[in-house]
């Protein structure tokens, strides 16, 4: 998928058997059809290329997978009492938010930060609202404590507002503005307060050590590419008012055989344009390459941002050196990576010598199971390859129509489901299939591949040490009449703990996600022919289930859009005793 001014020369140019490298090859080799669309400049075709990218996810473009949106600090500047808070997500609630940050934790760490110097709360409104006494965070003097009137609004407000001059980059500012309080209650003799503030400045000023990058450098991005070993790496410093908020590392797919100006060029678009961003561009983007569509990408996120954003390459002084460490960081985390999969990779030659096999296992599958007696019975499948989880492939299954707690008939059913779709096509035949289990669950999965006609996958049962403790895994492998025992420092085994683990948390959480959600599910949820809406409007109406319960048929049906046929339906649910 691609654009181009002269779409003949570059159709043709994938067919010319001496240029192209084995990617290319292997593409045109697969080309069943073309298709063509002509738009009114090349803006246009960028977005066209950048939406249609995302939305089919084409196996030879480069592609950047980032499906979590960017988190934000929040300030509810509306309330009387404002508070700080974590926030990902729509900006749908009032009040101001300051981001994006690159990571969760780079927000906790300014949060903690802003608890220590400002002592605005950060606490949910529900634990405000019903205090009767000052919490630990009042104790710790992390907090004014207004939820038991132990602070004015007048001082809270001016704390709110000086941690809104921190979060909008004017902390040079902020310090002359301390620093001119300070001496006024020390000329007031109040030393107490000039105390606090002068804590507060020498804070301020040694976050203003780590984190500043330049007064005048406002708001940017530095991008730095590097590329080693097939293996591509695109760190991203974020900075926000001259404030240097983090970094964050992005590993493209796809990028083996591209250069570095190919993969910078297909990331922009995709990681600028992207809903996750919530449509922040900054004004100027730093890289330390140059790629094709360099000017064209600027006009297009220009358009997008609403403002003018440029993008620059050739850079010197002070903001060279920027880009030098954000490409330091990037070989850093490439070398990292690269590390962690030949570490992977040692595993797998690890578990195949193990396990005696002739060829290297290429996808590993494992289930388990998770319920507690019985209620909301969970099956979770996870996926293990030579480039780490496989989290696109990872699959729950709800449970249903077992006598509860039967963790055999759950296997099978589980199973069942997921080796008939890929049975059809759907997916892909793991090399090994482990089970979270004995003789008994791998008995079951033997079954249902005997039943699918599913071959040339070894199936493995890991059964718990004593005590449950590590390294005391019995292995059955079906086919095998001995179990085998694997040292407790055999790569081997910590490869098959890794992706049993992995399992057992999966389902785990998928398990507490359903039991919740059926927990606080509503009895009028299972009645035919009552919608949610219908049933808010009832509870609405008649202030809640309880008084619900109290009413009759007739009084049901008074209420617009229900029936008497579907009053009498809900009456008798709440009334099962007749």
């Amino acid at each position: 998928m691609g654009k181009a001014r002269d779409l003949k020369k570059r159709v043709a140019s994938y067919f010319k058997s001496h240029e192209g490298n084995a990617k290319t090859r292997s593409m045109v080799a697969q080309i069943a059809d073309i298709q063509i669309t002509t738009t009114a400049n090349e803006v246009e075709a960028l977005l066209l290329e950048n939406n249609l990218i995302k939305q089919l996810k084409p196996r030879y473009n480069i592609l950047l997978r980032d499906d979590k949106s960017y988190p934000y600090i929040y300030l509810t500047s509306h309330e009387d009492f404002p508070r700080l808070a974590f926030h990902r997500g729509a900006k749908k609630g009032k009040g101001e938010y300051f981001g994006p940050y690159p990571s969760a934790g780079a927000v906790r760490e300014t949060l903690n930060l802003l608890q220590k110097i400002f002592l605005v709360r950060q606490c949910e409104n529900s634990f405000y609202r019903n205090r009767t006494r000052a919490c630990l965070q009042y104790q710790i003097k992390r907090c004014a404590a207004p939820c038991v009137g132990l602070v004015d609004k007048a001082p809270y407000a001016e704390d709110v507002r000086h941690a809104r001059m921190f979060l909008q980059g004017k902390s040079t500012q902020l310090v002359d503005e301390l620093v001119q309080q300070m001496e006024t209650c020390s000329e007031a003799l109040n030393f107490e307060k000039a105390a606090y503030y002068r804590d507060q400045i020498a804070n301020l000023r040694r976050i203003q050590d780590t984190q500043r990058v330049s007064s005048k450098a406002g708001d940017m991005d530095i991008l730095a590419v590097v590329i080693k070993n097939g293996l591509a790496c695109v760190q991203v410093f974020f900075v926000r008012s001259g404030l240097n908020l983090g970094n964050k590392s992005y590993f493209p797919k796809q990028a083996k055989d591209e250069s570095a100006e190919q993969v910078l060029n297909a990331f922009i678009p995709q990681f600028y344009l992207s809903p996750q961003r919530g449509g922040f561009i900054p004004p100027l983007l730093l890289s330390n390459v140059d790629f094709p569509d360099r000017g064209l990408l600027a006009q297009g996120l220009s358009e997008n941002a609403g403002h003018k954003v440029e993008i620059k390459c050739r850079i010197k002084g002070e903001r060279a050196r920027w880009l030098q460490m954000a490409e330091s960081n990037a070989l850093v985390s490439l070398d990292f990576q690269l590390s962690s999969k030949t570490n992977l990779l040692k595993r797998f030659e690890a578990l195949q010598d193990a396990l005696q096999l002739e060829n290297l296992p290429q996808r590993l599958e494992c289930f388990d199971i998770s319920h507690t007696s019985g209620e909301a019975t969970v099956a979770s499948c996870v996926v293990l390859d030579s480039n780490g989880a496989g989290k696109s492939d990872y699959r729950r299954f709800n449970i249903e129509g077992i006598t509860p707690g039967d963790d055999y008939a759950a296997m099978r059913q589980a199973l069942t489901r997921r080796y008939t779709r890929l049975k059809k096509g759907e997916g892909k035949i793991p090399d090994i299939l482990f089970i979270d289990g004995g003789k008994g669950q791998l008995g079951e999965a033997e079954k249902v591949l005997e039943e699918l006609q599913i071959e040339d996958v070894i199936l493995i049962g890991i059964a718990k040490g004593e005590k449950r403790k590590p390294g005391l895994e019995t292995l059955f492998i079906s086919g095998r009449e001995q179990a085998v025992h694997l040292a407790a420092h055999s790569p081997a085994l910590h490869l098959i703990q890794q992706v049993r683990d992995e399992a057992h948390r999966f389902a785990v959480t998928s398990h507490q996600q359903r039991r919740a959600k059926t927990r606080s599910r509503s009895v009028l949820a299972d009645i035919p022919g009552l919608g949610p809406k219908r049933s808010q409007k009832l509870l609405k109406q008649f202030g809640g289930i309880q008084e619900l319960k109290r009413a009759g048929v007739e009084d049901i049906a008074k209420i617009q859009g229900i029936s008497t046929e579907l009053a009498q339906r809900v009456y008798d649910t709440l009334h099962p005793e007749g």
